[in-house]
């Protein structure tokens, strides 16, 4: 088993490990090698998701890791999300089975919804993954689902066994507060976007209180938004490179990118950072293994613009879930 921290999770008491793989942006046979290299180097939490189009492929490196002996299934946590056109209780099972299918598992460990938004639903005959886009161009169509219709049927799915726990992403305090009124199954994680620049300090602490573990996905900040060519991303200053960051990094003989993780895991966060080389898997998993003082803590912590890179309103018409 994995010596790497964990977080417990609510209500079940299992291991959560606190730096997993994120596959966001990983395509094709390199996602596959990526996840079973990952595997191999001690990560034992593959975060991915319907959108990101890659589930199949890494599912595959799940696959040929177990096969291989690498790990068995119960050492992995295999995480996806239910992604905004399969909000409606009859997609619900649906779009579960078909990441099932994708990953070749029986069961999600963590499964998320992706964003407390409904958008109309496409079926997989006509696009896999259905993306914002109605008509695949232009068109975003809203549909009138209340989230207490989606996280019910998502429930039914937990009572089957297909899922372990529950979670939620990019989900405001204010929904949260909503959803742990009426949960049958409470969530056990809430995954939100957490950086310097982004702290998100009072959702961190209503979610903990609340018994949720909290997951930051983007610790880079516009690291990962900088290849999409976001404006937002291309204006802001690279973490690895602000002084603030560099000069914790040089005190402690740590690359950046480890001082940036090591600030949100000792905030009892988990992350999911993606790697592109076995260099930085290695570098990313070693992140937890020196400590931060409470004064580097707060230097981190005072780069706080509230700047969020992912903002579906940027881009998509009416979708202002961080308004």
């Amino acid at each position: 088993m994995s010596a790497y921290p964990t977080i417990t999770l609510k209500p079940t008491g299992a291991e959560l490990p606190q730096i997993g793989f994120g596959t966001w942006k990983h395509y094709g046979d390199k996602a596959t090698e990526a996840v079973y290299d990952g595997l191999k180097l001690g990560y034992r939490l593959i975060d991915g998701a319907c959108d990101y189009g890659n589930e199949k492929e890494c599912g595959e490196g799940v696959r040929r890791a177990i096969a291989d002996g690498v790990v068995t299934r119960d050492q992995v946590w295999v995480v996806s999300k239910l992604w905004n056109t399969f909000h409606r209780k009859e997609h619900v099972r649906e779009a579960v089975l078909r990441s099932l299918a994708d990953w070749g598992v029986s069961y999600f460990d963590v499964y998320y919804v992706h964003f407390p938004i409904s958008l109309a639903y496409v079926s997989p005959e006509t696009r896999y993954p259905p993306g914002w886009y109605f008509d695949g161009k232009s068109e975003v169509k809203h549909d009138a689902v209340p989230i207490r219709e989606t996280w019910e049927a998502l429930e039914e799915l937990v009572d089957e066994g297909l899922i372990r726990h529950l979670g939620v992403s990019n989900m405001c305090s204010a929904m949260l507060m909503d959803l742990l009124k009426y949960a049958r199954h409470r969530p056990s994680v809430l995954q939100i976007e957490i950086h310097p620049y982004n702290t998100q300090a009072r959702a961190v602490e209503f979610a903990q209180a609340q018994g949720l573990a909290v997951t930051a996905y983007s610790s880079f900040g516009p690291l990962g938004f900088r290849e999409l060519n976001s404006p937002k991303a291309l204006g802001a200053q690279a973490l690895f490179a602000h002084p603030a960051v560099t000069a914790i990094a040089l005190a402690h003989g740590h690359t950046p990118a480890q001082v940036v993780l090591r600030w949100a895991t000792q905030r009892g966060l988990a992350v999911i950072p993606k790697s592109n080389t076995a260099q930085q898997m290695r570098e990313n998993l070693a992140s937890a293994a020196f400590a931060l003082s409470a004064e580097e803590m707060a230097a981190v912590s005072r780069l706080d613009i509230a700047l969020r890179f992912n903002d579906p309103a940027d881009d998509f018409a009416g979708c202002y879930i961080f308004s």
